[in-house]
């Protein structure tokens, strides 16, 4: 009998080299792919290492070492028009964009299916920290074991259907088991480091990186202090998050943060840090488990590193949502990406198109 085909993405990093050798073990017949994202410049400049395969030759040497065959294609035009280009105008206009869902969203994910098509490949596995399970009969995603590293947050949009063809070799462990076992096996690239930048913004420098493809787009404009009075000037809205703090370049005599971005008008407001406080999030663009119904409790992130609160989804008109927290949520940024679980069930989630205050979050 033959064997059953799996494609593993492959970066060339401790992640999906483990992941692929675990997979070698379990008797699959495997094939690596690389997805050519995005090129550095042969300066000797840092590099990232976050999760985007941008290191053809390190995972080439893995397969080899592990027997597998091994193919590389090309999709930097793909990943620049639906992951830098949207992330360069979301700074633009105020907005804080998640690019690493984007990137699995419209990229990694979506080109896997049809090329395990291509390949013959009854499933595809990748070295997320997440954990494919059965639940009421279907194929629901769950957090990876590892807290520290569970990435179910990026792969919230993902279909029961396309579920059912995924595999996460690495759901059930932690990051330091994954690490010990690449030591272990001697695979190449075991002893690499982890960045916690983005991939193609290694040095972490976001508002350079926009201002070197932002052309004629950067805005100058007014910093408003907490009564509306105009306390500055800035220089464009792409230097700004919710929540900052530092580099505001005024000083009022106390702390002061981004408690806002006005996209339309330019201009930033600061103030206090309780006004950083939301009650409620607008969202848009989401995907739901069909199980879902509304209104909703759920544990919800608002951003990756988010712990999670309570909260309350309601559903309103033309696929708008509601999301009440239990509690106030500190700096909820427009751009960023909602996800709800009912415990470490994934339930779904959409994009924030509105941190709502108290009075705001009663409409």
């Amino acid at each position: 009998m033959s064997k059953t085909r799996v494609v593993i993405a492959m970066s060339g990093g401790v992640d999906s080299s483990v992941a692929a050798a675990r997979l070698v073990d379990q008797g699959y017949d495997v094939v690596g792919i690389t997805l050519h994202l995005w090129d550095y410049p042969d300066d000797g400049s840092e590099k990232g290492r976050c999760c985007a395969p941008e290191d053809q030759h390190d995972a080439r040497r893995v397969a080899d070492v592990l027997g597998i065959a091994h193919y590389t294609f090309d999709r930097r035009e793909l990943f620049h028009k639906h992951v830098v280009a949207p992330f360069v105008d979301a700074y633009l206009t105020g907005e804080t964009p998640s690019p690493c869902v984007s990137c699995n969203k419209t990229v990694k994910m979506r080109e896997l299916f049809p090329l395990a098509e291509r390949l013959g490949a009854s499933f595809i596995a990748t070295g997320h920290y997440a954990r494919v399970a059965e639940h009421l009969h279907k194929m629901r995603l769950f957090r990876g074991v590892d807290g520290q590293k569970d990435q179910s947050y990026f792969l919230h949009m993902l279909r029961e259907d396309e579920l059912r063809r995924l595999i996460f070799p690495l759901g059930n462990s932690t990051k330091a088991e994954v690490r010990a076992e690449a030591i272990a096996r001697k695979l190449p690239g075991a002893d690499k480091g982890e960045s916690q930048e983005l991939c193609f913004v290694p040095t972490g420098h976001y508002g350079q990186f926009v201002e070197d493809r932002a052309k004629n787009r950067i805005r100058p404009g007014p910093i408003l202090g907490p009564d509306g009075a105009v306390v500055g000037r800035h220089e464009g809205l792409h230097t700004f998050t919710i929540g900052q703090r530092k580099g505001l370049g005024v000083a009022l005599g106390k702390p002061m943060f981004v408690s806002s971005i006005d996209g339309n008008s330019g201009a930033v407001h600061i103030g206090a840090e309780e006004e950083l406080l939301s009650e409620a999030a607008r969202i848009t663009n989401t995907v739901w488990c069909d199980d879902v119904v509304f209104p909703a409790k759920a544990t919800v992130r608002v951003r990756s590193r988010h712990d999670g609160e309570s909260a309350v989804i309601e559903q309103l008109d033309n696929g708008v949502f509601i999301a009440r927290f239990n509690t106030p949520v500190r700096a909820v940024s427009p751009g960023q990406i909602l996800v709800a679980y009912e415990g470490d069930r994934v339930l779904g989630g959409g994009l924030i198109t509105a941190a709502l205050r108290r009075y705001e979050a009663q409409t």
